[in-house]
């Protein structure tokens, strides 16, 4: 149960405060991260059906304000500060000081407007029918991105909120979010599900590659920016595949 809440107080806003945990405790509740992603995303669909009266343009900024508002803009803001960072020909040394800055620079605004439109755009573009699979398939994937980028990488800093979820990360758990994860594809794509998870998890793997290239390993922020990136990549590929069925209807 420890494990799981801990997924939750990091995850969500939900008012869970943790006393005592172990470095171990951690690492373990990776295990439930796509849980909990399943419970965002549930919300978030739920969203989709209670709004359904609404203007698109309406009903997809308030959708993309609930997503923010459960998570406290956390992933948003590991976005934010790897945009800052990462900009420019910097050393290893200069990127993790820039990321721990906490004021925001040019690049952290440029790089949350343009996630945040593609969002917002995506979101628009999808109908209701394959809008909120969408959306729980996005939370998901999400969120064992972060699983997979704590499992694939050592902790680029000497210390830090992440650095104990990446050094008792277990490829096991991680092995079984995915499983998890691909189910939920399945589940809710039929055979279509197996080809985006596919189709997919390449991305962030290449992405979480670069990232590591850049400074060695993972930070918080770049995982949050990796869980940023995982969400936008699942909203275009099923607009991609949206727009499949209306020219081949039948396939």
């Amino acid at each position: 149960m420890k494990p799981l809440l801990i997924a939750l107080q990091f995850l969500t806003i939900l008012p869970i405060r943790i006393s005592e945990i172990k470095e171990r405790d951690f690492g373990a509740s990776l295990l439930y991260f796509p849980i909990v992603g399943l419970g965002i995303g549930l919300v978030l669909s739920l969203s989709v059906f209670l709004l359904s009266s609404l203007p698109v343009l309406i009903k997809s900024a308030i959708i993309l304000t609930v997503s923010t508002i459960i998570t406290g803009g956390i992933h948003l803001d590991g976005l934010a500060d790897t945009c800052d960072g990462f900009y420019g020909n910097k050393s290893k040394e200069e990127i993790l000081e820039i990321m721990r800055d906490s004021r925001i620079g040019v690049m952290a605004v440029v790089g949350l407007v343009t996630l945040l439109l593609l969002k917002f755009s995506l979101i628009a573009s999808l109908s209701n029918e394959i809008l909120w699979k969408a959306l729980i398939v996005m939370a998901v994937f999400s969120r064992w991105t972060q699983c997979l980028a704590c499992s694939n990488s050592a902790y680029a800093r000497k210390e830090g909120k992440a650095k104990y979820f990446i050094e008792y990360a277990s490829k096991r758990d991680v092995f079984i979010g995915g499983l998890f994860s691909l189910a939920l594809f399945v589940l809710l794509m039929q055979i279509k599900g197996i080809i985006l998870f596919l189709v997919s998890a390449p991305v962030i793997f290449l992405f979480l590659q670069y990232i590591k290239k850049k400074i060695g390993g993972m930070t918080g922020d770049t995982i949050g920016a990796a869980s940023e990136v995982a969400e936008v990549l699942i909203l275009l590929f099923f607009m991609v595949y949206q727009e499949s069925i209306k020219h081949f209807p039948n396939h």
